[in-house]
């Protein structure tokens, strides 16, 4: 049985760590500064992190200029794997995200208006280089709606017909968030983690929603999640990574520790 990861993700403004006050509505001047994207990197590299993931939230060409010299310093500097994602718009853009250090690019609003990105990445990259990032939101008991735009608009897309669609274009890896849960800290939405687990043949990465260790256990057990990833309670040092680990090797997960 292959490893369960976990995944902090550091949103990057300017060249530095910042978190807004919930998903796809914090406006740049209420985004909170959290630090230096290198010496979080380092931290989350020392308590255990097994991968981590820095998003350009401005996806500006100088945002994507300071996130390519972020992945430069980190890459010098930590030895785990790396995805990096915002802003990215062709098979170019996706070559200097690798170069600059990144082992995976993560797609979302580009792709949507686009398809034919994720195929032309994964052709020439490979499958494993491509993540396909989906902002879901609930529009009825079993139905979810893909947004794009951080958040902020709807697409034509039900969201196990995008997830499919990634995956048979070639993404390799998708990454669930939950509109609804998002900063919330009431935990992720397990059905919508599990409807996509169960259905798709690659690794699902739960996000959105964790506010104590108990959280990350059930996207896990429950959501049959492959990874976790959080931001603000490992920012905000509420759950230190080391002992997250320790909790679920505890709860007869397989764990790096």
């Amino acid at each position: 049985m292959l490893a369960k990861r976990i995944i902090p993700c550091l949103d990057v403004h300017a060249g530095r760590v910042t978190r807004g006050k919930q998903f796809g509505k914090a406006e740049l001047g209420e985004l909170t500064d959290v630090g230096d994207p290198t010496l979080l990197a380092l931290k989350y590299n020392e308590e255990g992190a097994d991968e981590l993931v820095f998003y350009d939230i401005t996806a500006s060409y100088e945002g994507r200029g300071a996130l390519l010299d972020v992945l430069r310093s980190v890459a010098r500097s930590c030895f785990i794997p790396l995805t990096a994602g915002g802003g990215i718009k062709t098979v170019e853009d996706i070559r200097e995200v690798l170069l600059a250090g990144a082992d995976k690019v993560s797609l979302n609003t580009a792709a949507l208006a686009n398809p034919a990105l994720i195929e032309e990445g994964a052709r020439k990259f490979g499958s494993q280089c491509i993540v396909l990032s989906i902002d879901a939101k609930r529009v009825a008991e079993n139905s979810w709606k893909v947004f794009s735009h951080g958040g902020r608009k709807e697409s034509a897309w039900e969201v196990r017909a995008w997830a499919m669609k990634g995956v048979e274009l070639g993404a390799g890896e998708i990454v669930i968030n939950s509109i609804d849960a998002d900063g919330t800290k009431e935990g992720y939405d397990l059905k919508l983690i599990r409807v996509l687990a169960d259905m798709l043949p690659v690794p699902v990465v739960a996000s959105g929603g964790a506010g104590k260790m108990e959280d990350f256990a059930l996207a896990l057990e429950q959501g049959h999640a492959d990874a976790v990833l959080a931001a603000g309670v490992f920012h905000r040092g509420e759950i230190h990574i080391g002992q997250l680990k320790s909790y679920l090797k505890k709860r007869g997960f397989p764990i790096r520790v």
